[in-house]
């Protein structure tokens, strides 16, 4: 099959309109289907929805004849309303293209203020066809071919995960690519362990809250590595605590930024097996890094050792980053920072990962000294030691020796349900009465 190859770095992408089927096209038999569907509007309804569906599977095509031929719905309006819920069905979220005028619209020219704002990327929250959504601006790290583009879009919004900030579309200019993700009410994780005004306080003062964090980062990185792309593991390449978002007030996790590395060209164009040995990249943009290292993003504490090294972003790289939060949630520190030395007088980097390191070897007390203070000893200490093995295999220096997320999220589940059950068994008192009465 011949393909065209238009490049995306000098054009804007703009939604392609399909032509009308106009009405003198209909058939006699679909004609007189229509004359004669007021009298059969329930049966119709019935019989149509369940033959939709193939006995072998249904198929594209398929589906499509069939509606098709389920013409008569329109002449009445509880048949309409039923043909409007049947495609809701067999079609949840159709991928969009935006045109550019309507990102530029929305974010006032780009002189809106700014949603968040990094050395890579500039976010605006704003209202597109009259939903509330967040647009990222990205620069593409490599060419993508028109065709390669609009089908990662369509893949990765029919993804959808109860952990995942779904994508609703794009839109393209020149070197730029304008990703429009469904806004999300909550704070980033970083925010919640740490309040600049008041360290002494974190919204996530429980241990289930925690938990349960770490069991829906751990499913949500497991989609994407194992369950989209129609078996093709993708990769997130942007796994932090900046990039989290726990909402209120179920203070449940859900991982933003879903399908920017596939898009904006920071992940291979063939896709690497979990367990295949990783070699570093060669590649135009690569080597104009010369004898100065390769270029590439991303943040300091969540980058794999072999991640530095070759630039290549991979599901191993993704499992040692969700290991750093992971010791970030039970620890409440940063993955890394630099504190005040006062014998030497200088600054010296402080890493999670080290002071994990250290607690482990010291058996469980070093753990629970390790853990955060502002959990205040509530919680259960076999299941804390588990959580800290899971963190500490999965940034092991060596790719090959960390776990598969599939594994993981098995794991952190089952230490969910031992902590539901801690919880219930040490439950404080909180239904009680006190009588002042004398005896």
């Amino acid at each position: 099959m011949c393909k065209s190859k238009k490049k995306l770095t000098t054009q804007v992408m703009e939604p392609k309109q399909k032509p009308r089927r106009s009405s003198s096209s209909k058939s006699p038999a679909a004609a007189k289907r229509l004359s004669s569907s007021n009298d059969h509007d329930h049966q119709s309804s019935s019989s149509t929805s369940q033959n939709l569906i193939s006995p072998n599977g249904s198929t594209e095509s398929f589906i499509l004849n069939n509606l098709k031929n389920s013409q008569s719905w329109a002449s009445s309006k509880s048949s309409h309303h039923s043909l409007t819920s049947l495609k809701g069905v067999l079609f949840p979220e159709q991928p969009h293209i935006y045109n550019f005028t309507e990102i530029r619209s929305a974010t006032q020219n780009f002189l809106k203020d700014p949603f968040s704002s990094s050395s890579t990327s500039t976010s605006w929250r704003c209202v597109l066809r009259g939903q509330e959504m967040v647009v990222i601006q990205r620069k593409f790290r490599r060419p993508m071919e028109t065709d390669e583009l609009v089908d990662q879009v369509a893949m990765i919004c029919r993804s959808h995960h109860s952990s995942l900030i779904p994508l609703k579309g794009a839109s393209v200019s020149g070197n730029y690519i304008y990703l429009v993700y469904e806004y999300t009410q909550g704070i980033n994780l970083s925010e919640a362990l740490r309040n600049r005004r008041n360290p002494n306080f974190t919204i996530l003062s429980n241990w289930i809250s925690r938990i349960q964090i770490a069991s829906d980062i751990a499913h949500g990185l497991d989609y994407i590595h194992h369950s989209t792309g129609l078996g093709l593991g993708f990769v997130h390449n942007h796994i932090k605590s900046t990039s989290i978002i726990v909402t209120e007030p179920s203070f449940h996790a859900k991982i933003c930024h879903f399908g920017t590395a596939e898009l904006c060209g920071e992940t291979p164009s063939e896709i690497q097996d979990s367990d295949s040995e990783i070699k570093p990249k060669k590649s135009p943009e690569l080597k104009k890094c010369g004898s100065k290292g390769l270029k590439f993003e991303g943040t300091r504490g969540y980058m794999s050792p072999e991640f530095q090294w070759t630039g290549m972003a991979t599901v191993k790289s993704d499992v040692y980053a969700f290991g750093v939060v992971v010791l970030e949630l039970i620890s409440g520190k940063e993955a890394m920072k630099y504190e005040f030395d006062e014998e030497t007088g200088g600054y010296v980097r402080v890493s999670v990962i080290e002071t994990a390191v250290k607690a482990s070897e010291d058996g469980g007390v070093g753990v629970r000294g390790w853990v955060d203070k502002r959990l205040k000893d509530s919680y259960p200490v076999e299941v804390a030691e588990k959580l800290v093995r899971i963190g500490l295999e999965c940034v092991e220096t060596n790719p090959k020796n960390r776990p598969d997320m599939g594994r993981v999220a098995g794991r952190v589940s089952q230490m969910y349900l031992e902590s539901k059950t801690w919880a219930e068994k040490f439950a404080p008192l909180t239904d009680f009465t006190v009588s002042l009465a004398p005896r």
